[in-house]
């Protein structure tokens, strides 16, 4: 995850969407495999620009202001990993410019769109919660009173928590649906039934049509308020082999129904008390908690490598998909930061020699400002590790969180204003 050397020159240019905590791993691939970097984020201090040869300070939805930059620099690929809206922009400037891409923007927009996607698993017979469409609170309320609490109401175009709740009794509908809309994109939002049980998140590759899987992983979740934030990424999944099976048949039936016949996609899994799957959603992209490196640490497997390839239109062969390595087992365990002020951070070192940690990513500098675990973006950092299983790699990664101390400081409240 850290410390990869640059090779050579390879003379391609790449666009890169972002350069937040989920570009980092495709960021860190790119140097090393020697491509020319331009990094797009809107946040000057991204983590993910010292990796870039060139920086852009601009929204990853600008659309028109990327495909200017785009054009301008004269790219020769346009990738967005770890972040679904953009997704959709770049298979679009892609079209436009024609430049290389593994999909279309009929399927960019599909897999970018929960609410799309759901009804095409519909049309597909792909397995999902069941789910109700819905405008404001009377539907909601009707929606949850027919789906039985409790339910998750969420905005169908948002990512990383944005727009999603947990509703366990009807007093908390309300305010459900009001953080739905206000974060959506359109006045729409979904009431879908909450499936207890476990979450896997299905990694795989598509070539000339063909769904290629690769790490099936426990996604380890926080307790609320942080609903569906990953606290760890957990592989090999320890749910039975044929509930396995059974997730990659439906993450390969989700990918066909939305067009993916080649490049990355990531699929989210959920396994009932019942044993049964259902999709829980699909990307047609990378994993945004540093899936790919996992995926290269216990298989072997290059799938950021890959991902480039993909984007810049070279060929990808089945004999690259193929594992040459195997850990007994592997994790991405994330680190969370006391609430305040970063000052500063100590103990990376003592943590880096743990035996079997690979890497760690540290997310912030000194002067961000934590809160409570919320969202994804509230997480500090993470670390890859491995071992002879999968409760080794757990138990080395949890050691080495514990030796990394964050000293903050405490954010004075805003003052009260009189009334």
């Amino acid at each position: 995850m850290a410390g990869d050397p640059a090779e050579r020159r390879d003379g391609a240019r790449l666009l890169v969407l972002g350069a937040g905590p989920a570009q980092l791993g495709l960021l860190a691939a790119a140097r090393r495999h020697g491509l020319y970097v331009i990094a797009v984020d809107r946040d000057a201090s991204a983590p993910g620009f010292r990796y870039a040869d060139r920086r852009a300070i601009v929204s990853t939805e600008d659309e028109p202001g990327i495909e200017r930059l785009a054009s301008a620099e004269r790219v020769d690929g346009i990738i967005a990993p770890g972040i679904d809206w953009p997704v959709a922009i770049a298979a679009r400037i892609a079209e436009r410019l024609a430049l290389p891409h593994p999909i279309s923007p009929e399927t960019a927009a599909l897999s970018t769109s929960k609410l799309r996607q759901r009804e095409r698993f519909a049309q597909a017979g792909v397995p999902q919660p069941r789910y109700v469409v819905g405008a404001g609170a009377a539907e909601a309320v009707e929606a949850a009173n027919d789906l039985g609490y409790p339910v998750v109401v969420k905005a169908p175009d948002r990512q990383g928590q944005r727009g999603l709740t947990l509703v366990a009794e009807p007093r908390r509908i309300a305010s459900a649906v009001e953080i739905a809309l206000d974060a959506s994109r359109s006045a729409a939002l979904l009431v879908e039934e909450h499936v207890a049980g476990r979450e896997l998140t299905v990694n795989a590759f598509s070539v000339g049509g063909r769904f290629r899987p690769l790490t099936v992983t426990d996604r380890v979740t926080a307790e609320p308020p942080a609903f569906g934030v990953a606290l760890a990424h957990v592989w090999p999944s320890e749910v039975e082999p044929r509930q396995i099976a059974a997730a990659i048949d439906a993450a390969g039936a989700a990918a066909a129904s939305v067009g993916i016949a080649s490049g990355p996609s990531y699929t989210q899994v959920l396994v009932g008390e019942d044993g049964e799957v259902r999709v829980g959603e699909l990307a047609a992209r990378l994993g945004g908690g540093h899936d790919a490196e996992l995926c290269r640490a216990v298989l072997g497997v290059d799938l950021n490598g890959l991902a480039l390839a993909a984007a810049l239109g070279r060929p990808v062969t089945p004999q690259q998909l193929a594992p040459v390595a195997r850990a007994g087992g592997g994790c991405v365990r994330f680190i969370v930061a006391p609430a305040g002020e970063l000052r500063d951070v100590s103990g990376l070192e003592e943590a880096y020699a743990v035996d079997g940690v690979k890497g760690i990513r540290l997310y912030r500098k000194p002067g961000h400002a934590f809160g409570p675990l919320l969202r994804g973006s509230d997480r500090a950092g993470a670390i890859l590790a491995t071992g002879e299983s999968r409760e080794a790699a757990l138990g080395q990664a949890d050691r080495a969180a514990a030796l990394i101390r964050f000293g903050v400081d405490a954010v004075a409240s805003p003052p009260l204003e009189r009334v």
